[in-house]
C-alpha cells in the first residue's frame, strides 16, 4: 500500500556485486530480503509485477558514464519512480582461481563499464588478455571461480565470496571513481522534500520543431532549475530520434520546479516524472551543497511575485 517502507528488495545480481554492496547501505534492505537478479530488466520487472518493492540498479558512473540499459527500462514500460540514490566508491581487483600467474592470464571477464574503468591497467599489464562482457561483476568472478575465464575485475567482496586469488588490486585507472545507484519502486507519493533534493525526468522533444531542446533547457533556466545532468539516448522509432534523461535540483512540491514542469509540458512530446528523492552526500565529495536559485527565482520570489498579481486582481495598487 502506499507509504509502506519496502521489505522486498532486488538487486543487480548475483551475489558479490557492487549493487549488493550499495544495497547494504540503506539499514531497510538490511532488515529486509536481498534477491539478485540476472539483469537491470529483471531487476525492474519484478518490482513492475509486484513481486518486489523496489529495485537497486546502477545508474551511472563518474569514469563510464550513464548505465544505458537502465535509462532504456525506465523510459520504456509501466512507470517507476526513483525514491533515493545511492553513490559508492569503486574499488576493482583482478581475480583468478588460486595458483593463477598473471602472465598466464589469456581472457578477463568483466561488465563492460567496470572494463572501461580498468583500460589503462589492463593495457599496460595484460595487452594480448582479451576481455570478454558479462552482466556483472559477480558473473565475472563466478565465471572466473569455474575456470570458464582465465580472470575476472571484479569487487574485493566478489572475489572473496568465489574464493579467488588476489592477483592485483586497486587497478582501476582512477582511484576516486564512483558508481551513483537507483533504488526504484512502482509510483507513488514522493518521499518528502528535504532542501537538498533530486528530480529526474525523461523528456521527449517535438522533433519537427526549431529549438525544440533550446526551449526545454530555458524553461528550467529561467525558474532558476539548476540542471546537473542531461544524458541523451535512442528511442529506436528512427534514427535521430532520442529521448533526454534530466537530472535537475529541486522537489516536485517546490514551486519553481512545478511551474518548469508545468512548462516542459507544454514545450514536450511527452515528459516522464522519474522521481523526486534526497541527493545522496558523502565524504568523497568537497564542497558539495545545494545550488542557490538566482536572484528573483527562489520560492519565496515566486511566491511574493504571486502574492502581489492577487493584490492587482483585487484592484490594490500599493
Amino acid at each position: 500500500m502506499p507509504g509502506t517502507p519496502p521489505t522486498r528488495f532486488v538487486f543487480l545480481g548475483p551475489e558479490g556485486t557492487f549493487a549488493e554492496q550499495a544495497l547494504r547501505t540503506l539499514p531497510a534492505a538490511e532488515q529486509g530480503t536481498r534477491t539478485p537478479a540476472r539483469s537491470v530488466g529483471e531487476a525492474l520487472e519484478a518490482v513492475r509485477a509486484g513481486d518486489a518493492d523496489a529495485a537497486l540498479v546502477p545508474l551511472e558512473n563518474s569514469i563510464g558514464g550513464a548505465v544505458g540499459v537502465t535509462l532504456d527500462e525506465l523510459a520504456e514500460g509501466e512507470p517507476l519512480v526513483i525514491t533515493r540514490e545511492v553513490i559508492l566508491p569503486v574499488d576493482f581487483v583482478l581475480g583468478a582461481r588460486p595458483g593463477t600467474q598473471l602472465p598466464a592470464v589469456r581472457t578477463v571477464a568483466a561488465h563492460p563499464q567496470a572494463s572501461t574503468q580498468c583500460r589503462g591497467w589492463l593495457r599496460a599489464h595484460l595487452p594480448d588478455a582479451t576481455v570478454i562482457d558479462v552482466l556483472s561483476n559477480g558473473a565475472a568472478a563466478a565465471g572466473a571461480a569455474t575456470g570458464e575465464y582465465d580472470a575476472a575485475i571484479c569487487a574485493p567482496v566478489g572475489a572473496s565470496r568465489h574464493r579467488l586469488a588476489v592477483l592485483a588490486d586497486k587497478i582501476a585507472d582512477h582511484p576516486d571513481a564512483v558508481t551513483r545507484f537507483a533504488l526504484v519502486a512502482r509510483p507513488g507519493p514522493p518521499p518528502p522534500p528535504t532542501g537538498d533534493d533530486v528530480t529526474s525526468l525523461a523528456v521527449y522533444i517535438a522533433h519537427d520543431r526549431v529549438g525544440a531542446l533550446l526551449s526545454v533547457l530555458m524553461e528550467l533556466a529561467v525558474r532558476g532549475v539548476n540542471l546537473t545532468r542531461i544524458e541523451s539516448r535512442p528511442t529506436g522509432e528512427a534514427l535521430g530520434r532520442y529521448v533526454f534523461f534530466l537530472d535537475c535540483t529541486g522537489h516536485l512540491a517546490d514551486v519553481r520546479l512545478g511551474e518548469a514542469l508545468r512548462g516542459l509540458r507544454r514545450v514536450c512530446a511527452d515528459v516522464r516524472f522519474l522521481g523526486s528523492y534526497p541527493r545522496h552526500r558523502w565524504s568523497g565529495i568537497t564542497g558539495e551543497h545545494p545550488v542557490p536559485a538566482p536572484e528573483g527565482r527562489s520560492d519565496a520570489d515566486y511566491a511574493n511575485a504571486a502574492a502581489w498579481l492577487a493584490r492587482l486582481r483585487a484592484g490594490e495598487l500599493s
